[in-house]
């Protein structure tokens, strides 16, 4: 495994959602507490920073092209779109600036005020899968766990969450697993890939309080689930049985999510945050908030793509 590099100074208040575009060679991801919506291309270095007219939380490639995002404001197709020249943003220079048009789709917690939605994944059947959480309590038990299908029909398939986080699947479409992240846990499902129904929720791992809070989350081409470590300084591979394989440490304590991309998928991106950090923390941290990547030796799974 090579040791981890330090990719983008971006500072983000909570870097959320990487998500690799292969045809592009880039790595979107957005900063959910700045509403916006971060590229980087991979072999140049350049990056661009967009604007997002709503305060999104989470993206997944449509098959139809553009985006389904979550927001807080509920669920939205998300087209982007080329315009004026960019301003310089480091190393960006004068890229073409991408504007974005948001089509609203439906809000699971409609009527819900303290509710809003968080993570999001699409499964290889082409559904969207959200979790929503309670954004006045983080501790309260009330989150829900959503899928949207292809015909924009919306499910509630269960609830009892503080605060889902990351959603992955298994390589054979067999386990599901969800992040319950203010109980300090990661959830698996048995999961019907026809049916798209969940059963059997159980334990996969339990945090030990000095480990932090496990954020998001993500499973390789062999089957290992990658969890991001809120407060923990580290990322977790665990092996199928939940066993630890593995840790990352890296120097910045709040880690929020990953992302396998290169032309191999075989470079893990992971991004973190700045926010909620006092000046001491502040200090100590200098790149909180900025993009990082390692090889870990084993390789990703292509992103499967939203068929509505």
């Amino acid at each position: 495994m090579s040791r981890v590099e330090h990719r983008l100074g971006i500072g983000n208040a909570a870097g959320e959602s990487p998500m690799w575009v292969p045809e592009e060679g880039a790595l979107y991801w957005v900063d959910c507490e700045g509403d916006q919506l971060f590229r980087l291309e991979a072999g140049t270095g350049k990056h661009q920073v967009i604007p997002a007219a709503l305060p999104v939380t989470a993206i997944c490639r449509r098959a139809k092209g553009g985006w389904i995002a979550a927001t807080r404001k509920g669920l939205a197709f998300w087209a982007l779109e080329r315009g004026h020249p960019g301003r310089p943003d480091g190393e960006a220079g004068k890229m073409p600036a991408l504007q974005g048009r948001f089509e609203f789709i439906v809000d699971p917690e409609e009527g819900h005020a303290d509710h809003r939605c968080n993570d999001a994944a699409v499964d290889r059947q082409g559904r969207f899968w959200v979790g929503t959480m309670n954004q006045k309590d983080l501790n309260a038990p009330t989150g829900s766990l959503w899928r949207l299908d292809p015909d924009l029909k919306l499910h509630r398939i269960d609830t009892g969450f503080a605060v889902p986080n990351g959603i992955a699947f298994a390589p054979d479409d067999r386990t599901m697993y969800v992040t319950d992240m203010f109980h300090g846990r990661i959830v698996a499902y048995d999961f019907d890939p026809k049916s798209g129904t969940v059963s059997r929720r159980r334990d996969f791992a339990v945090l030990p309080k000095d480990a932090g809070l496990p954020d998001g989350l993500i499973v390789d081409a062999q089957g290992y689930v990658w969890s991001a470590h809120w407060g923990g300084w580290r990322v977790t591979r665990y092996a199928p049985d939940g066993r630890i394989d593995r840790e990352i440490r890296l120097p910045v304590a709040n880690i929020t999510c990953m992302a396998f991309g290169g032309a191999q998928l075989d470079e893990l991106y992971i991004t973190t945050a700045s926010a909620f950090l006092g000046d001491d923390d502040r200090r100590r941290q200098p790149q909180a908030g900025d993009l990082f990547s390692v090889k870990p030796g084993v390789r990703g799974l292509p992103e499967p793509r939203f068929a509505g």
